[in-house]
């Protein structure tokens, strides 16, 4: 009893591992297509960080959420934030060069416009925040 227990437990903690390996390595080859698709990225400015923000004209949750999430985000850096708004229907090109699948889809850029982090779906002010904190880019 006691070793069927232990059995499937250790099978529950290897497909959770696989799972959030399957993620890190899914996001690393976003994180990687995003920078391609970044070069010449004309809308970035050098030397201020960035938050790249997917969005569609009927994005409810991008509206409600996420637009707000992003406002507080810029008052809180006093304005030493970028914020780069892409419509993914409008730029699909766009999109599809950065593996935008949904959204609302936000990517962290540091200073010289590298993308370093993505989130797919909502990013909470806070989760942002820290995200371009943990660059060292403010």
């Amino acid at each position: 009893m006691h070793g069927d227990i232990i059995s499937r437990m250790e099978t529950t903690a290897l497909l959770i591992s696989a799972l959030v390996a399957a993620y890190w390595i899914g996001t690393r080859i976003v994180l990687a297509r995003a920078q391609r698709g970044a070069a010449g990225f004309n809308l970035f400015r050098l030397g201020t960080p960035g938050v790249v923000f997917f969005t569609t004209p009927t994005c409810m949750t991008c509206k409600a959420a996420q637009v707000p999430a992003l406002r507080v985000l810029v008052e809180r850096l006093s304005g030493d934030v970028q914020l780069i708004e892409v419509d993914a229907l409008q730029d699909a090109g766009l999109a599809k060069k950065w593996s935008v699948l949904s959204v609302p889809t936000t990517f962290i850029l540091d200073r010289e416009g590298k993308p370093r982090h993505v989130n797919h779906g909502f990013a909470s002010a806070e989760k942002l925040f820290n995200q371009i904190r943990e660059l060292g880019q403010i």
